[in-house]
């Protein structure tokens, strides 16, 4: 369905929209849900006075397994159904958000849910209590039954508990930096709004005549064919946080401190440890992501030569690195083919995979068009219950929504396998794993559409989108890693952050990186300044390895046979019952080892040559 108008959600037929009734039958069913959600504070405090000793306590049993057993029932019942009541309400507000009951509703729930983890924050405290031999008992493969029946669904979900102990500090302790998280906020909130709300960014002038420039339409105006109009939509931006560089360094700044220094109380040797703690992922992972990437840099050059080439400038320009090599291909791919045109790409997965996506992508699973109200962009919310639900934006006339729709579906289907094979409390896969699904799905595809596009500019169009994709996943992600360490390893080091600093740290990635076809502005390692995945620590680094296991996983289940295609659906099904690493070796991709990384360089420079030669 090719839209010419944005209708209201009110006149959206229903068979593109999600069917929410998996979640709940309506919103009645769902207001009742939050009622009885309430009751499980009330359930779960009867075992406290069993379960936790009273401040100052010194003896006291810790409980009885069988009334641990009771009460982490009902703990995981409660998390459950939460689940289940954010879901419908994040869908139902993402869907309209001028819809004031989905605000009200969204509020309601966020207000249940906060006062739920407020009076039973002595849960996971009470049991990281108990000695851990007494915890290990009740979770051992040889613990007798019933026992052993009654933490099973609990039993990896105890196991990365007690791994954090050593890092856990006393109730007191705790308390204190609880309190402190919502100041801990201020960095990043501070940041958003400076830049989504109180920085003016002026307008751009264009054909059309002046536009307003903003983060949203920064984009657009560095994809526009007219150079002119890209310098002077970047030298305005730039202007603008060169005009508010001193803040917003120190906001930075005052957010690496408190990395450093949250990681020093809880005993960390640095913060980086602290954030890869969890995943048990080893330091060595991301100090091999870094290493290899810059050994293989050259394809990288080699395309930014391409890129200047096929624009015919004297200098490629940083204004210059996003405009599309080849302009947007004059194709209609309606939603029905796109599911068809998706699934037999997928048909090395075999039978049940591509007919389960498409029986969801046809079904109730995709919100498929815009409305007004709607959220923009896409996503995929898969919960423990329901459907794994996506929100689509799609437009028949633009063949990337073909590759989005492929990319949501990859995630669809992993929290498909991931609730069905395991527990509830250790279903949910890290966000370590979250992208191979995904940009495996996508890789697929562009095998699918190369192998049977019939012009050469289809193949351009493909490639250099395949190739900025990559580039941007892999390359670009490494380098963001890269200057994120290098801040947090100067405050440790014991070296102060100052906007000087700074500047020149991101510079030197960006001459690195870019190479020497790429001439720089005074003002471009402001870009370090600007980036808000900087505060939330040490995550983009899991961008470069999800693309390099997933085009490892592409190519090995391709050109492979049964077992590497049951070794795939091992890693799918894994959920949270495995560490990632671990996942992803039963998946056969080792990302302790360099070679998934020089893979996905190998197969970037591919593309390139490809590009190359067709240009």
């Amino acid at each position: 369905m090719k839209q010419t108008t944005i209708p209201a959600r009110k006149d959206v037929p229903a068979q593109d929209q999600w069917d929410l009734s998996s979640l709940f039958p309506g919103d009645a069913e769902w207001n009742t849900a939050l009622d009885r959600f309430a009751s499980y504070t009330d359930a779960v405090n009867a075992y406290r006075e069993k379960l936790c000793p009273a401040e100052g306590s010194a003896a006291h049993s810790g409980g009885s397994p069988a009334d641990w057993a009771a009460a982490l029932s009902l703990w995981e019942e409660a998390q459950r159904l939460a689940e289940r009541l954010g879901n419908y309400a994040f869908l139902k507000k993402s869907a309209d958000e001028s819809d004031s009951a989905n605000l009200d509703r969204t509020g309601r729930y966020l207000m249940a849910a906060s006062a739920f983890e407020a009076a039973l924050s002595w849960v996971v405290p009470a049991l990281q209590a108990l000695g851990e031999d007494t915890v290990r008992s009740w979770i051992s493969p040889d613990a007798p039954e019933p026992l052993k029946s009654s933490f099973a669904p609990f039993a990896v979900w105890i196991e990365k508990l007690l791994r954090l102990k050593p890092f856990i500090l006393s109730e007191k302790e705790e308390r204190i930096l609880a309190l402190q998280l919502e100041a801990h906020q201020a960095p990043r909130n501070a940041f958003s709004i400076l830049t989504n709300v109180d920085i003016d960014f002026g307008t751009v002038k264009t054909e059309k005549g002046e536009e307003p420039l903003s983060q949203t339409t920064w984009s657009k105006f560095l994809e526009n064919p007219d150079r002119a109009v890209r310098k002077q939509a970047y030298e305005k931006f730039y202007g603008a946080y060169d005009a508010h560089k001193n803040t917003l360094a120190t906001l930075y700044t005052g957010s690496v401190n408190q990395d450093v220094a949250t990681a020093r109380i809880r005993g960390y040797s640095s913060a980086r440890k602290m954030e890869l703690f969890p995943d048990h992922v080893d330091e060595a992972v991301y100090d091999n992501l870094v290493k290899t990437v810059r050994s293989n840099l050259a394809p990288l050059h080699k395309y930014y030569a391409v890129r200047k080439r096929a624009l015919k400038v004297d200098q490629l320009r940083h204004y210059d690195v996003y405009v599309p090599l080849v302009g947007e291909i004059k194709s209609t791919t309606p939603y029905g083919q796109a599911v068809e045109l998706i699934t037999d790409a997928l048909a090395p997965l075999g039978a049940e995979y591509t007919d389960t996506l498409k029986k969801g992508l046809l079904g109730g699973w995709v919100d498929r068009y815009e409305n007004k109200g709607k959220r923009s962009g896409a996503f995929s919310s898969g919960g423990y219950d329901g459907y794994p639900y996506i929100l689509m934006n799609y437009k028949e006339e633009v063949l990337r929504d073909v590759f989005t729709l492929a990319h949501e579906g990859g995630h669809s289907m992993h929290s498909h396998y991931s609730a069905r094979s395991n527990p509830f409390m250790s279903y949910n896969y890290t966000i370590f794993e979250a992208e191979v699904a995904s940009t495996f799905n996508e890789d697929l595809l562009f095998r699918r559409l190369m192998s049977t596009a019939k012009d050469e500019r289809m193949k351009a169009y493909l490639l250099s989108t395949r190739a900025s994709d990559i580039l941007a996943t892999l390359y670009r992600q490494t380098m963001f890693a890269e200057y994120e360490h290098r801040a947090h390893a100067l405050v440790e080091e014991g070296t102060p952050l100052t906007v000087e600093l700074l500047r020149s740290e991101y510079r030197s990635l960006l001459e690195t990186y870019f190479g020497p076809e790429m001439a720089f502005e005074n003002e471009s390692d402001l870009e370090g300044l600007r980036i808000p995945h900087f505060y939330n620590a040490y995550y983009v680094y899991k961008y470069a390895t999800g693309i390099s296991a997933s085009l490892a996983l592409a190519e090995r289940v391709s050109s492979g046979g049964d077992r590497e295609r049951d070794d795939y659906f091992a890693f799918l099904k894994s959920g949270g019952s495995r560490y990632p690493i671990d996942a992803l070796k039963v998946a056969g991709v080792d990302m302790q080892s360099p070679a998934p990384i020089e893979a996905a360089c190998k197969s970037f420079a591919a593309i390139v040559d490809q590009l190359d030669a067709i240009l």
